[in-house]
């Protein structure tokens, strides 16, 4: 046999070493590959030649191979080999453990890898029944040397893995390992504590020994290796193991941060201790690390990395320096170690633990502090959530130590809200430890905009603990800023001499201040008695903002918020109020270059906006205050639209939006009708004109009146019609804003004064009306025109009539796109410079807009003209000969505001005693509509992902589009199925199973999967959903949609449906007389959803809920699903007739079987029909036989219970056969 096993392992060589040559043709390597996988398929004596090749003579790559066949053997051929031959491989497999390797510090990773996993595979298959002895075996290897211990530690490590963490084992065998292990846990941990003792100290005396250094690395490398070994134990190990010894390991782990070459890996273990879960009397024990010796240790090694983290990259470069990052990421896991702690200390004190608050808190919460101020933007964010934590704690917040430290906190935001350290930058400390982090600007832009809504969330905390103080350190910060000269720094804005751009210094400094103070000051209104406001500092603040000039949009923007901030101390200084109101109307009109024909920058827009939007505010939260100013602003406003234009159509509509959010307040009907119809007359006069009449019903015409139709072959030539899109759009805008904000009185008493009351309906639910509805009235059957010529315009023959120029007026925008595909945003604009508009881009936006904004006044229109709307002739009608018109030429990007802002509205206002009238006419033929629509587009888009696998590769442009559409798709599909569950399903998320710090060891241990509630005994439909219940056919069609939408490829969709939805429908209507030809393709859908989404666990365990619910119920009635469930691939039929006689003929006298057991059996009988990942698919399955079980309880017999011998069934059960290999 050795001639043809060495004459196999020659072409072996060869055919390994064709496959890793760089030079080897495709054709040779992947011939090379067939032939090496051929053999390890067919060939018998791989084990021979496995072993040949795996001596030490041949080079890595070939003894790398050597050893995969031998794993290739134990995990493929293990169950069919010879009791001999498995003894023989074991021995080979230990000596190679023992000589077959080189010296640790030459033997290569990926074969230490590979030998280690060889043994796991064995151990997986035959310990503990078959290798009691396998502990002990690995301890005896490891008196042998560096590289053996090495190895014992990986095997350990990856036997862990396999079975707690990647549970790549059946059940029972995992749970065998698990529990022999948890048995043997004192023993092993002590092993790996005297290990790593003994390396570590002999690497820490030979390292100091000349000559001696690549022994002491040796024992280094050991203790490495013992090191992550504990890591992959401490997680689910029994904390008294961590804690044993008075937490021997804990110190150990401590001592070894100051050791550079292991004070990573100590810091990773002792992260995973302190993170620690479980009974909080468990945890108590972990309080020890905040005694002085273990916080010394832990600060000490803190600032010595903090010192190595940063070291000079090369004499030869100049002054630049680099992040070390080794030292770094050390640091990172330190703070992470503290912010642990932390957590452990907000859950122990306070509690039935009875933990006191440390003695040296203070030395804690400053080291927390050192990080907090620590120049990476990446470990300031790291602390907040810890901050947070403390701030809110009940007791903690009240410690002397934490308020004196949160002064030191707010202190340390002043500077970490200045947004510095761009990668690309050298202006900040920051800078080199963010090109570690991040990669790019954008990249840290994203995060620290999320790290500054972190801080606000903190400073708001912090507020509440010493709100005076916080307001002192605001109005400090802000009086430095208002006297501070401005500094543009390096890159100044291009749009006008002497103007800042978003990086300038000052405006970085501004923006910080404002957003500091924006989170203060909102918390002392909050956190402080009325008599102790500091109501004078706070009005001498406003008065410095009002009275600061500035011509910078971005500073002025700051300025803005500031006042909308300091305005709540108005309503103790009224006579404030008329300076405040000119500041923001100032601002309103703010251009920076007057008269400019240059489209403004987005600073000047957003500081115009931001001036409207303060006011809305204040009408909004202030309106009785203001009231007395209200001519003034009437006035005012009036003014402003004498010119048009003055203000764009969204400046114009949000101050009408404020008049009426004013207005509101007159709590009269009378005057605020008489107000609406004078603030409403020039639209209406408009919106009503026979001209506009004839535009709004005619598409032909609205494209003209529009500009659609029109050739702009110079791109800057003035578009004339401008003006009519312009008017058209105000009318919309104003319309909007007055169905949005117009309302009677909340005082019911109030509203009755005023003439708002009209009655009560049978139920006792006050009955009002508004002052805006004959106005609103006269006005919405253009509207209603308008949105029915807006989907005709989607017709091929209104499609030709656009110019060239305007051919894509109806696609989707270039910003609406990137949203939908999850493309990044264009680059930091730092210069802000104008925002020049294509008329393509412009046209675009007019249409999109106008469309959108149509459907919010109807979606708005049922909360605000309440029955006046509702008793509208023939409304559903209306509504489906504008909306619901030329649905199948509307576009999916179109459809969804429709579904989305009006529909879903509509559902969620409209009163119980309409549904026969409004919502059965309109939800009844939408459904229908859209479970055609949906089925064909998913029917298409199928089609096209198998086509595509055929195919070769298209342009990047049709990929993109076909990408966009099949997104648009999923975006519809979800709102329909959103506005399914509005409108039928009353049933709110579960409840979690409980607190996750309560659940104990064994809790967190436990691998099995438990879903969510899904049985759902007490889902309820909505009042809507009973009475589209009573239309069979709008309810067939909702439960058509339902179980068909589990088969479409949406993942997050079919989990909402199959869990929320699918069975909630179904029940209602399982006692009736469904078809079986109905019932069959219920349970059909649920199975082809299993089938296309059965890789997720997720979907897997709704879909297999869902499935187990529809076939217990309704297979006794229709024997029809066994005929189904007999044609699944590799179903056993004898399990189905089991299941089936359980179900069908249930005996009394038998022992009831478990809920998590039948889902078990359930789950195996439709195994057949779960689809797999590609990645899967074509993966060779692994078999690991069960053993006889060594835990397995025994059945107790028919006798008094305490009528037993206690040690013959102790001897019995802990005394299993043991034969040894």
């Amino acid at each position: 046999m050795a001639e043809p096993v060495a004459a196999m392992c020659d072409q072996l060589i060869k055919a390994v070493n064709v496959m890793m040559d760089a030079e080897s043709s495709q054709i040779y390597r992947l011939e090379a590959l067939k032939f090496c996988e051929e053999f390890k398929e067919k060939c018998p004596f791989c084990v021979p030649c496995g072993l040949q090749l795996a001596e030490k003579a041949q080079t890595a790559v070939v003894r790398h191979f050597g050893l995969q066949i031998l794993e290739h053997v134990i995990k493929f051929r293990w169950n069919n080999m010879p009791q001999q031959e498995k003894v023989q491989l074991k021995n080979c497999a230990m000596g190679l453990l023992s000589n077959g390797t080189h010296p640790i510090l030459q033997e290569q990773s990926h074969i230490k890898d590979v030998l280690s996993r060889i043994v796991v595979e064995m151990i997986k298959r035959e310990w503990p029944q078959h290798w009691p002895d396998m502990l002990k075996e690995m301890e005896t290897l490891t008196s042998q040397g560096e590289a053996q211990t090495e190895l014992v530690m990986l095997i350990l490590l990856r036997l862990a893995e396999d079975v707690i963490t990647f549970q790549t084992l059946p059940t029972q065998r995992r749970r065998d390992i698990q529990q022999t292990l948890t048995q043997n846990m004192d023993s092993i941990f002590s092993f790996l504590l005297t290990i790593l003792q003994l390396n570590v100290d002999e690497y820490r005396r030979l390292k100091r020994i000349p000559g001696q250094e690549l022994q002491a690395q040796a024992h280094c490398r050991v203790a490495v290796a013992t090191l992550n070994t504990l890591a992959g134990y401490i997680d689910w190990v029994a904390l008294a193991h961590i804690t044993n010894d008075n937490c021997r390991l804990l110190e150990m782990l401590c001592l070894l941060l100051s050791e550079a070459e292991l004070q990573l890996e100590a810091a990773e273990c002792l992260l995973i201790a302190v993170s620690r879960k479980g009974k909080l009397e468990d945890r108590k024990p972990l309080m020890v690390l905040f005694d002085d010796v273990a916080m010394h240790y832990i600060l000490s090694a803190a600032q010595t990395a903090d010192g190595a983290a940063i070291s000079n990259q090369s004499p030869t470069q100049s002054e630049r320096v680099g992040v070390v990052e080794r030292h770094y990421t050390f640091l990172k896991r330190l703070c992470q170690v503290l912010c642990a702690l932390g957590s452990q200390l907000c859950y122990l004190v306070g509690s039935d633990v009875e933990v006191e608050v440390p003695a040296n808190l203070s030395k804690y919460t400053e080291a927390f502090l050192s990080f907090t101020t620590h120049p990476s933007q990446f470990l300031r964010s790291s602390t907040q959530m810890m901050w947070g934590t403390m701030f809110r704690h009940e007791i903690l917040s009240k410690d002397p130590v934490i308020v004196q430290m949160t002064i030191k906190y707010l202190r340390a935001t002043m500077v970490n809200l200045v947004k510095t350290g761009f990668p690309s930058k050298n202006d900040s400390p920051s800078c080199e430890y963010s090109r570690v982090d991040f990669d790019s600007d954008e990249d840290f832009n994203f995060f620290f905009n999320s790290f500054r809504a972190q801080q606000g969330e903190v400073v708001r905390n912090a507020c509440r603990i010493v709100p005076l103080e916080t307001f002192q350190i605001a109005g400090e910060w802000l009086q430095y800023q208002i006297s501070a000269p401005i500094d543009m720094g390096t890159t100044t804005s291009k749009t006008a001499e002497g103007l800042c751009s978003i990086l300038s210094p000052s405006v970085v400094q501004w923006d910080a201040m404002t957003f500091f103070t924006e989170s203060a000051v909102g918390q002392i209104f909050k956190n402080v008695p009325e008599e102790n406001l500091p109501v004078e500092q706070g009005m001498e603040l406003l008065q410095a903002v009002l009275n600061y000039d500035t011509r910078d949009p971005l500073i002025l923007s700051c300025v803005l918020t500031n006042v909308s901030a300091l305005f709540p101390f108005v309503t103790h200084r009224p006579h404030f109020l008329p300076q405040v109101l000119c500041k923001l109307f100032a601002s309103i009109t703010f251009e920076v270059v007057e008269e400019s024909k240059a489209p403004r920058t987005r600073a000047v827009k957003n500081v115009r906006r931001h001036a409207c939007s303060s006011i809305i505010k204040m009408c909004r939260d202030y309106p009785q205050f203001i009231l007395p100013c209200f001519e003034m602003l009437y006035n005012h406003v009036k003014k402003l639209f004498s010119n048009e234009a003055l203000l764009t159509q969204m400046e114009k509509c949000a101050l009408m939006e404020a008049l009426v959010l004013i207005s509101n307040q007159f709590k009269d009907y009378a005057k605020q009708k008489a107000f609406l119809e004078e603030l409403l007359s020039s639209v209406a006069g408009r919106w009503t004109s026979d001209e506009m009449r004839h535009v709004l019903g005619d598409p032909a015409a609205f494209l003209a009146f529009v500009g659609a139709t029109q050739q702009l072959l110079d791109p800057s030539a003035e578009d004339t019609t401008a003006i009519n899109r312009t008017r058209l759009s105000f009318c919309i805008y104003t319309i909007l804003g007055v169905v949005k904000r117009a309302r009677w009185p909340t005082d019911l008493e109030e509203a009755k004064a005023g003439g708002f009351v009209v009655g009560f309906s049978p139920s006792g639910a006050t009955i009002y009306r508004n002052p805006c509805t004959a106005q609103i009235l006269a006005l919405l059957p253009n509207l209603l025109a308008l949105i029915r010529t807006h989907n005709s315009l989607f017709l091929p023959e209104n499609v030709v009539r656009l110019s060239e120029t305007f051919s894509r007026a109806y696609e989707v925008m270039d910003v609406e796109k990137n949203v939908v595909l999850g493309l990044p945003q264009p680059l930091l604009d730092i210069y802000d410079s104008p925002v020049y508009k294509t008329n393509l881009e412009r046209m675009q936006g007019f249409f999109c807009t106008l469309y959108d904004n149509c459907f919010h006044i109807l979606g708005n229109a049922g909360y605000c003209l309440q029955q006046d709307f509702y008793t509208i002739e023939a409304l559903a009608q209306q509504i489906v000969d504008s909306a619901f018109v030329s649905l199948d030429y509307v576009p999916d990007h179109r459809l969804r505001p429709m579904i989305r802002v009006f529909l879903k509205q509509l559902v969620l206002s409209c009163p119980q005693q309409y549904y026969d009238s409004l919502l059965c006419p309109l939800l009844g033929p939408l459904f229908t509509y859209m479970l055609q629509r949906l089925n064909l587009k998913w029917q298409i888009i199928n089609q096209r992902s198998t086509a595509s696998e055929e195919e070769e590769a298209c342009e990047e442009n049709q990929v993109t589009q076909e990408m966009l559409e099949e997104q648009l798709v999923r975006l519809v599909t979800r709102e329909v199925l959103d506005l399914l569950m509005v409108s039928c399903i009353s049933r709110k998320g579960p409840e979690p199973a409980g607190n996750k710090e309560d659940m104990d060891d064994e809790e967190m241990m436990s691998t099995e999967a438990v879903p969510a509630s899904h049985a759902q005994p007490t889902d309820e439909l909505t009042d809507l959903g009973k009475c589209l219940l009573l239309k069979e056919d709008i309810y067939m069609t909702l439960l058509t949609i339902s179980f068909s939408s589990l088969s479409w490829k949406d993942t997050s969709n079919c989990h909402r449906t199959a869990s929320m939805v699918c069975w909630a429908l179904l029940r209602q209507v399982v006692a009736g007389n469904l078809l079986p030809e109905a019932v069959t393709w219920f349970y059909t859908s649920v199975l082809k959803g299993l089938q296309m989404h059965g890789q997720h666990e997720v979907c897997n365990l709704a879909l297999t809920q869902l499935a187990m619910l529809v076939y217990e119920n309704l297979r006794p009635r229709y024997v029809e699903l066994r005929v189904v469930m007999s044609q699944l691939p590799g179903i056993s039929m004898e399990a189905l007739d089991q299941y089936d006689h359980r179900l069908l003929e249930p005996n009394p006298a038998a022992p009831k079987v478990g809920d998590k057991k039948r889902k078990d059996q359930f789950k195996k009988l439709i195994a057949g029909t779960v689809g797999k990942a590609l990645g899967q698919q074509f993966k060779k399955e692994v078999h690991i036989r069960n053993l006889p079980s060594l835990f397995k309880k025994p059945k107790p017999e028919k006798r008094d219970i305490l009528d037993n011998s206690e040690t013959g069934c102790l001897a019995a059960l802990f005394s299993p056969q043991q034969d040894d290999i």
